[in-house]
This record gives structure tokens, C-alpha cells and sequence, in this order.
């Protein structure tokens, strides 16, 4: 086996590589934004009373 073809066999590995990683990412982005989304955090809450205080405001 040549120089050139062990630069190839490890050019395709580090490809593989970061295929992989990046894969991994995305399936870690994935999870999280599913986490986060069933979670409330209490937002809507604020945007209630928000929107309880300006319909006194406008009462008023």
C-alpha cells in the first residue's frame, strides 16, 4: 500500500468520523428540543397576567 493510499484511508475514516459526530449532534439537538418543548416554564403564566394587566389597563 502507497503513501497516497493510506492518506485516503484516513481521510475516509476522519470523514466517518465527523459523520458520525455530527449525526450525534443532531439526534442531542433532537432530544433537547423535545425536552424543552413539553416543558412550560412558567412563560405562559407571565403572558397570562400580561395580558390580564393590559385588559384592566384598557378597562380602565
Amino acid at each position: 500500500m502507497g503513501i497516497a493510499d493510506q492518506f485516503k484511508d484516513k481521510a475516509q475514516k476522519l470523514a466517518d468520523q465527523g459523520k458520525q459526530k455530527a449525526d450525534q449532534g443532531k439526534d442531542a439537538a433532537r432530544d433537547r428540543a423535545e425536552d424543552t418543548s413539553g416543558r412550560d416554564d412558567g412563560k405562559s403564566g407571565l403572558k397570562d397576567r400580561a395580558d390580564d394587566a393590559a385588559d384592566k389597563a384598557r378597562e380602565r
